[in-house]
């Protein structure tokens, strides 16, 4: 399983691409920015003019694109992935998207004689480039065993969690947690600041103790610089958030952590800071 066409270049596809690369896969591209992409094409990295010609004759199919939307977009259009890929072939997206949308994806790909794992990924832009992001996988667990050998060049935490769908929903889990790790954060760095403590000081103190995390160790530091470029951008995260709450919601679940984080990311988002990284949710204990 050589042949590879991977869908969707962003700031974590091009590392992705990029490890793959290096691990002599052959690897086609196509992304709806060809300018964003360029410094990477090459005899080893080709550029396709379309979903369909980056489908052809490929052996796996991945994506890793923005919104579920754009998902069901490059899935599912008259020319898109399931109508161009031939008999066989597995399909991995990496976008973190709806669950039902991955079980759809994967109902229709049986259909046409493929495969398909729903497969969101952990890590940001970070453990995108070093290849250590942590992977979540749904679907048939024959297709996990066959594939990861190539998931090995991207993650180094990979993680079969069980039926189609079950990747989004751990994912979505990772989210959750995700919002109290960023506000712990920003409010840590909020008081320090409100005690005339070093933050700094204080940040090299705490984040190798009970109270660490990646956030404190990766963005806690990004924040007192005022370090705002995207490793994961907000309008991201609300779309993730906005999943997990449809999915709460159905459930009658009412995660007040989550809930309330959700709405600070709004704030930003209405004030024009959607494109900035999450760790720019300082700038909301800095109004």
């Amino acid at each position: 399983m050589k042949k590879i066409g991977f869908i969707g270049v962003g700031v974590m596809g091009k590392a992705m691409v990029l490890n793959l690369c290096k691990a002599d896969y052959d690897i086609s591209i196509f992304t709806r920015s060809k300018h964003k992409v360029e410094d990477i094409i090459s005899d080893k990295i080709k550029w396709c003019d379309s979903i369909e010609e980056c489908c052809k004759d490929k052996d796996i199919i991945m994506t890793m694109v923005g919104f579920p939307n754009d998902v069901e977009e490059v899935y599912f259009s008259e020319k898109g992935i399931i109508n161009s890929v031939k008999e066989n072939t597995i399909l991995i997206d990496f976008t973190t998207s709806s669950p039902l949308l991955a079980k759809k994806i994967y109902t229709e790909a049986i259909k046409k004689g493929v495969v398909s794992l729903d497969c969101p990924v952990s890590g940001g832009d970070i453990g995108a480039i070093k290849g250590t992001l942590s992977i979540m996988v749904g679907g048939d667990k024959e297709v996990f065993e066959k594939v990861k050998p190539v998931l090995k060049v991207l993650g180094t935490n990979l993680n079969y969690v069980g039926a189609p769908g079950n990747g989004q929903h751990t994912k979505m889990a990772n989210q959750i947690a995700l919002a109290g790790a960023l506000a712990s954060t920003c409010e840590a760095i909020t008081y320090a600041k409100s005690v005339d403590l070093d933050p700094e000081l204080m940040l090299q103190c705490i984040s190798s103790g009970a109270a660490g995390s990646w956030q404190l160790s990766n963005n806690g530091p990004k924040m007192l610089t005022n370090d705002f470029d995207p490793g994961f951008y907000i309008k991201h995260y609300i779309k993730d958030m906005k999943i997990a709450k449809d999915v709460n919601d159905s459930n009658s679940l009412d995660l007040e952590v989550l809930n309330v984080v959700l709405k600070m990311f709004e704030t930003l988002q209405v004030n024009g800071d959607e494109d900035l990284g999450t760790q720019a949710l300082i700038k909301y204990y800095q109004r």
